[in-house]
Order: C-alpha cells, then sequence, then structure tokens
C-alpha cells in the first residue's frame, strides 16, 4: 500500500457480513407482534369456549387473562436470565436435552397451529360478512364458509411467509400497523357494547360450567360425580379457556429482537399486551354472552362471535352493518398478523435447535439477499399450508388440537425456570413474585403455584381433549424423533470434520458474507452522523465491544465493528466472502453481545498484512470520530496508540484535518487520545 498514491488509496476487499439478527425494534413493535397472536383470540375464544362449557365461558376467560399476567412473569424471568430464553434453552439448562427437543416438539405443534386456526377464523368472519350482504345487495348466492376460510387461510399464509423471508422488521412493521387499525375498533365496539348494556340492561352470564360429552372426552362416564364448581370441575372449564393466552412463547422468541433497554422494553411489552388482550378478549366474550339472545349466539355465530355481536348493539341496521363490515376487515388483519407471530415465534425456536447443532445445517442457510433462516420459515409455512387443508374450515377442531401445544410448553416452561432456582443460583435482574425467605433459603412460592396450576390443567386436558391428545402426542412425538435423528446426524458429520480436541459443539450463527468494491458510509448503510468504529480480534475479548453498545446513543450514532483477515507476508488468499472458523465464533459472539445489549451493529470482516494501519483506513473512510480498541495481549496501551497516531497520519492527506478520538478499553480502565 505504500506505493499507492493518498487520494487513491482506500480499504481493499471488504467484506460486510450481514445477518437478520442485528435489526432491533421497539417494545411497541414487539408488543404488536405478539398481540396478533394474543388479542385475535378475541375473535374465537368466546365461541370455542362456550361450545366446552356454555354460557359460563367468559368468567373462565376471565380468569385465564388474569392467571395470564404470571406466566408472563416466568417468561421475564427466563429472558433476564438468558437473550434467547424461549422454553428449547431455559428446559436445557434445567432438566437437559432429551426434554429439552421433547418440549420444543410440543411447542412447534403450537405453533403449526396457531397460524391456521387464526387465518381460517378470519376466513369464517369474512364468509359471514358476505352472506350478510348479498340479501341487501339483492344479489342471489351463498358463500361457502368451510371452502372460503381454506382458500383465504393459504393466502394470508403465503403473504406473511413473503414478509417473514424479508426480516423481522419488515413483519413488526405490518403488526403494528394492524394493531393500530384495531386498536380504533376495540375502542368503538366496547364504547358501543357499554351502551346497549346501558339501554337494554343486563344479566350477569352463571358461574356454574355445563360440560357436554365432547367437552368432557374420556371423562364422560364420570360426568354425573364432577361437581361443576369443584376443583376438577373449574380446572376442566379453565383447560377450555386456556386458548385465551395462546403467544407467550412469541414473547421470549422476539426478546431477542427488543431494542436497548431490553428488561424494560420486556417488561413494558408484557403489561401492554396483558392490559390490551385482558380488555379486549374478556370483555368481547361478556358483551356476546349476555346482549346476543342464546338461540341465535350458539347457531350462527359461534365461529363469527363479533361479527354477530355487531348485530344485536343498538343503532339503525346500515350503520350496523358498516360496522360489522369494519369489524371483519379488522379481523381479517389481526387473525392474518398471528399468522406472521406464529411463522415469528416458530423461525425463532428452530433457530436455536439449529445454534445446538440438532437440525441439519442446510436448514440454517441464510437468505442470499435477506440473511434470514428462509429454509426454517418454508417448513413452518409448509406444515401450516397442510393443517389448513386437513381442517377443512373447522375453527373448533383447531382450536382443541391447539390447545395442547400451548398447555405442554408453558409446563415444561414454569417447571424449568422453577428447578434453575435451585440449580443456578447466580443473581437474577428480575425473579417471579412471591418468594419467601426463611434464613439463607429462599420459597418460591409464587413460581411454584404458577407450575403446579398448569400441570393439573394439562393433566386434566390429556384426558377432556380427545382430539388434542391424539393429534398433539403423535406431531410431538413425530417432531421428537426427528430431531433426535438430526442431531445424531450431525455428531456423526462434526466427528469426521472436526479434530478430536475440538468437538464440542458451539452455537455459530450463520451468516451473508457480500464483498465491497468501495468502502463508504452508503455501502454500509450508515447513515447517523456519529460513527464509532470498534475493532475486534478475538471472540474472548469483547469488553471493549460491549462497553460501547452501552454507552452510544442509537438515535444519532451508528456502530461499525470490524475484525481483520490477517495475511501471511502480501499474501490474501482463499475465497473472502467464505468465513473461517474463527471468523464464525467471532462473529456470532458479536451478534450475541448485540442482542443482549439491543444496539443495532454494522459488521465487517477486511482483509489485510498491517492491522493497525486497516484500523486508522476504516475509519477514515467511514468518517468515523472514534476508534475503540481492546488491549492486546503482546503490546502496552502506550504502544498501541503510537502506532494507530503513525497510522492515522499516513491515512489523513496533508492538506485535511480529521480528528480521530482513540480508546483502548479492558478490564474496566480505558486509555484514550485525540490524534
Amino acid at each position: 500500500m505504500p506505493n499507492i498514491p493518498q487520494s487513491k488509496k482506500t480499504a481493499r476487499n471488504v467484506v460486510l457480513v450481514t445477518t437478520a439478527m442485528l435489526s432491533f425494534i421497539s417494545f411497541w413493535r414487539a408488543s404488536a407482534i405478539v398481540l396478533c397472536d394474543l388479542a385475535s383470540t378475541a375473535y374465537y375464544i368466546g365461541g370455542i369456549s362456550e361450545q366446552a362449557i356454555g354460557k359460563a365461558a367468559p368468567w373462565f376467560i376471565l380468569g385465564v387473562m388474569l392467571f395470564s399476567y404470571a406466566v408472563r412473569a416466568v417468561y421475564i424471568e427466563s429472558c433476564s436470565m438468558f437473550v434467547r430464553g424461549g422454553v428449547y434453552r431455559v428446559v436445557k439448562e434445567a432438566m437437559g436435552g432429551t426434554l429439552a427437543k421433547l418440549s420444543v416438539s410440543a411447542l412447534i405443534f403450537d405453533y403449526v397451529l396457531t397460524g391456521p386456526i387464526s387465518a381460517v377464523s378470519a376466513g369464517q368472519y369474512l364468509a359471514g360478512l358476505i352472506n350478510t350482504l348479498l340479501p341487501h345487495l339483492e344479489v342471489p348466492g351463498h358463500v361457502p364458509p368451510g371452502i372460503f376460510s381454506i382458500l383465504f387461510a393459504i393466502a394470508v399464509t403465503i403473504y406473511f411467509w413473503w414478509q417473514n423471508t424479508k426480516g423481522v422488521h419488515e413483519s413488526s412493521d405490518k403488526a403494528l400497523k394492524i394493531m393500530g387499525i384495531t386498536t380504533v375498533m376495540a375502542v368503538i365496539l366496547i364504547v358501543w357494547g357499554f351502551m346497549t348494556l346501558a339501554v337494554k340492561g343486563f344479566h350477569w352470564p352463571s358461574f356454574a360450567p355445563v360440560f357436554t360429552k365432547e367437552s368432557l372426552g374420556w371423562l364422560h362416564p364420570l360426568g354425573n360425580k364432577i361437581a361443576p364448581l369443584g376443583l376438577i370441575g373449574i380446572t376442566i372449564a379453565f383447560g377450555h379457556s386456556l386458548l385465551a393466552m395462546s403467544g407467550e412463547e412469541s414473547l421470549a422468541q422476539v426478546y431477542r429482537e427488543i431494542e436497548a433497554p431490553k428488561l424494560k422494553n420486556l417488561k413494558r411489552t408484557g403489561f401492554i399486551i396483558f392490559l390490551y388482550s385482558m380488555l379486549l378478549t374478556c370483555l368481547v366474550s361478556f358483551f356476546a354472552v349476555m346482549i346476543i339472545p342464546d338461540a341465535v349466539r350458539t347457531s350462527q355465530y359461534a365461529d363469527n362471535l363479533i361479527g354477530g355481536l355487531t348485530m344485536y348493539l343498538i343503532g339503525p341496521t346500515p350503520v350496523k352493518i358498516l360496522f360489522q363490515a369494519f369489524v371483519v376487515f379488522v379481523g381479517a388483519l389481526i387473525l392474518s398478523g398471528a399468522v406472521n407471530t406464529a411463522i415469528v415465534g416458530s423461525n425463532g425456536v428452530l433457530n436455536r435447535l439449529g445454534d445446538d447443532g440438532i437440525l441439519p445445517e442446510a436448514l440454517r442457510h441464510p437468505h442470499p439477499r435477506f440473511g434470514t433462516s428462509h429454509r426454517m420459515i418454508n417448513l413452518i409455512v409448509s406444515l401450516q399450508i397442510i393443517t389448513i387443508l386437513l381442517c377443512r374450515g373447522d375453527v373448533y377442531v383447531l382450536g382443541e388440537a391447539y390447545a395442547f401445544g400451548v398447555i405442554w410448553s408453558f409446563v415444561f416452561k414454569s417447571l424449568a425456570v422453577l428447578m434453575l432456582r435451585y440449580k443456578d443460583r447466580s443473581p437474577r435482574d428480575w425473579k417471579v413474585p412471591g418468594n419467601i425467605r426463611i434464613g439463607k433459603i429462599e420459597l418460591p412460592v409464587g413460581l411454584a403455584a404458577i407450575f403446579f396450576v398448569l400441570f393439573m390443567t394439562a393433566c386434566l386436558n390429556l384426558l377432556t381433549k380427545r382430539v388434542a391428545t391424539i393429534s398433539g402426542s403423535l406431531f410431538t412425538l413425530a417432531f421428537f424423533i426427528i430431531f433426535l435423528v438430526s442431531e445424531k446426524i450431525n455428531e456423526h458429520e462434526r466427528r469426521k470434520t472436526m479434530a478430536a480436541a475440538d468437538q464440542e459443539h458451539h452455537a455459530i450463527d450463520r451468516v451473508n458474507l457480500s464483498q465491497m468494491e468501495l468502502l463508504t458510509p452508503e455501502a454500509c448503510h450508515c447513515s447517523k452522523p456519529g460513527r464509532v468504529i470498534v475493532a475486534v480480534h478475538s471472540p474472548n475479548r469483547l469488553f471493549h465491544l460491549e462497553k460501547i453498545l452501552q454507552e452510544i446513543d442509537p438515535e444519532t450514532t451508528d456502530v461499525i465493528v470490524f475484525t481483520s483477515k490477517v495475511g501471511i507476508g502480501l499474501q490474501l488468499e482463499g475465497d473472502l466472502t467464505k468465513a473461517n472458523a474463527r471468523e464464525e465464533e467471532l462473529f456470532s459472539r458479536v451478534i450475541a453481545i448485540a442482542e443482549k445489549v439491543g444496539r443495532p451493529v454494522v459488521l465487517l470482516s477486511v482483509p489485510t498484512n498491517d492491522p493497525y494501519y486497516v484500523m486508522a483506513r476504516v475509519s477514515f473512510d467511514l468518517k468515523a470520530q472514534q476508534l475503540v480498541m481492546g488491549k492486546s495481549e503482546k503490546f502496552s496501551p502506550e504502544v498501541q496508540m503510537e502506532e494507530i497516531a503513525v497510522a492515522w497520519g499516513s491515512v489523513t492527506p496533508s492538506d485535511e484535518v480529521r480528528p480521530l478520538r482513540a480508546r483502548i478499553l479492558w478490564d474496566g480502565r480505558e486509555y484514550k487520545e485525540d490524534i
């Protein structure tokens, strides 16, 4: 490089490292993603629950929504321990890999059904609206709800497949817009519902559940001995309403995408989704039972509950039809948004399995353009479309089967967090409330109570939900076997390709590497006025990166992390767009730190035979104000600073004044100079 004129010098063969995991979203966007699942249940849980336990359904839905805040606390504690704190990671830490694979198999069943039940329900609402409008428009004909809902559900699933292929920021933007429109609808519906009750009067629905042969399942022969308001009867009814709090696992999966301050924003997200889903889901269920006549509600509107509710509010019929159209439009959006949530969550779960070496490496291949794990997305979407075709548009069957994955993932999660209280006694940033300390012993009473309620409900669900037990058990067993076989194959392949001393698997994030012709801020997608360059080399020495990410304001400053691929002499051989094992581990550690802090970074790999020169060159080309390094294992900070000063002088033209603050950070200490 010394013979190249100053005006033409630039960093050569720079490789941009891209991955969808380095973009972060606000707690509003995170809330919107989870709410598209949780709040969408307002459209179908009332009908499903009433078919199982009668007019007492709203009371038990209320109980489930109140209990959901306790379950959400379990997820917040697990996320405070692990950034990627979904069911798989937590169960593995507490109970080992075998039970972790079993728990995640049940969870995949949950996600495979989340999308279909929501999309099919949206199709039912649209079909109901069309059939309401046709007579008023004097148009002959009738839309078959089953066929229409199947076709609509497939179309929605394909749409969100493409959105998630492009990345989580794209899909979260759609979810945020959906929840904005839903909020307008919810406010109108709630105000109008209270006005209707004020005019017509109301009677509270009975609290005692009424069980049917189907809702008792294999316990039907003992039906006369089960007291509706006894412990077993209340638990059975609670289990038939548990679907109202589906979507909790998505909170853990989206946590890694939440921006800083992560834990604070997670708690904000948890409160927002609790309050929103509590008001919408519970009030819709009570309004439907108290306003719609019983005979009409159970015969015509079991799968179209809010649509039926709009037609029995006070006011002129044309206005009610217009509002019904708005409700159905919003329902189609939010229920379709639940399809997005299912894809986001399942993709996160499968990525955790990929990180742990369980899934085939081919599934982890990033999209060549967007950097997303598109093959995992393709797998889940394919299973969802098959489910849509098999259910033939029956929302009740989907809901009953769906409950299996929901409840058992909660059971495994709560038990794992409970066991970790004793297995891992390291300090927690946050704990589930209800802890009693006796001397040096802490008793997690609150956490234990949550587990007990979930476990008891899950056991009774096995006996009362025949469809869920049979289909869920078969699906879970099938995926469990697939995970076991895939893990064994991967272990065999690693033994063939890795040295005996290095056979332990490390979680590696798959990324794309694309070579740049010219290193510029625009090419690196740097648009903020402030820029900080962070040089990294060892995956085990990244204190300085975490420190900088905690300091900077992401609204005004871009952080560019780069590592230099050092050649021998003047040779830089091989394909620069393929990372070696050391680089893969380093990139994965950088991604993990960015996720932990919740700050985005731009990641570069720059080949060179002079590391200090390239640090200065990259800082100059990207117009950075700061260059941050870790302490060298060979040289003192003073020597490092001298090398950087010399390099900065060699890259800066004599007629240009460009200040640069160089910082060396290590073990809580700092050495800095303005050069």
